[in-house]
């Protein structure tokens, strides 16, 4: 029987204590069998956190459609959108202090959509008791140059919306290998998570998945990367006029 050098075996019983040492502290050292995370992904996932934010980024604008659901807090008031993007529009329902609306966007046309209930307390602000019958279910043109436009434009805006959403704050930095209904994700996040936080998909492209907004101001998943739908602009049927300023709030 061949003899085993004794300096070979030193060095094999001295790996063999490093890996125990690994698995029992809070090392994980791929060379000791343990399982790589970035085995098989898009490699996004070794890279240093303003790259993969910029790549991140890159992807979303290149992305035909998307679809985001969540909430997002602006000027203290919380939105609850469930929208789906596109280059020349977009269309979903937003919901804010109880009341749910929807929007569509063909081109630079806005529609906003709601029921009686939300006219009418539209109306007693506004000076037009009574408008929720005419206007319950239909789709009602909002002028570009009435406020409802400037305000909810954006959310019917792929590029304004997801690109004031996709900036964390603060210093940038990696957070681990995380999953994502499934699929494995990468989280960066800026100034350890005060800065906000952002899971990006280390399978095939790397999408965003999933964005908490810093300093409480909404979380946000997204999907259907690429998946085209329709919008078109509704029957005359369909539409009326509002006649006054359109409400905002």
């Amino acid at each position: 029987m061949t003899a085993i050098p004794q300096g070979r075996t030193r060095r094999a019983a001295l790996v063999a204590a490093i890996c125990v040492g690994a698995v029992t502290g809070t090392a994980v050292l791929t060379g000791c069998g343990a399982e790589d995370p970035d085995a098989g992904t898009n490699g996004v996932g070794k890279l240093p956190a303003d790259k993969i934010q910029a790549k991140t980024r890159s992807a979303a604008q290149g992305a035909s459609a998307v679809r985001l659901s969540g909430t997002v807090v602006t000027s203290g008031r919380t939105y609850q959108l469930d929208m789906r993007l596109k280059a020349d529009g977009g269309t979903g329902s937003v919901t804010s202090k109880g009341a749910t609306f929807k929007l569509l966007r063909v081109g630079k046309q806005l529609y906003l959509k709601a029921d009686a209930d939300f006219w009418n307390q539209a109306g007693g602000k506004n000076g037009a008791d009574g408008a929720g019958e005419k206007l319950n279910g239909k789709y009602v043109k909002v002028p570009q140059g009435d406020p409802a436009y400037r305000k909810f434009s954006g959310f019917t805006d792929k590029d304004v919306l997801l690109g004031g959403l996709l900036s964390l704050h603060g210093t940038l930095a990696t957070d681990g290998h995380h999953d994502d209904a499934g699929t494995r994700t990468i989280r960066i996040t800026g100034d350890k998570g005060s800065g906000g936080s952002l899971d990006v998909s280390l399978e095939g492209t790397p999408y965003p998945l999933r964005l908490v907004r810093g300093g409480g101001a909404g979380t946000l998943s997204f999907s259907d990367w690429g998946k085209d739908f329709a919008v078109a602009e509704p029957a005359k049927g369909e539409t009326v006029d509002y006649g006054r300023q359109l409400p905002t709030s």
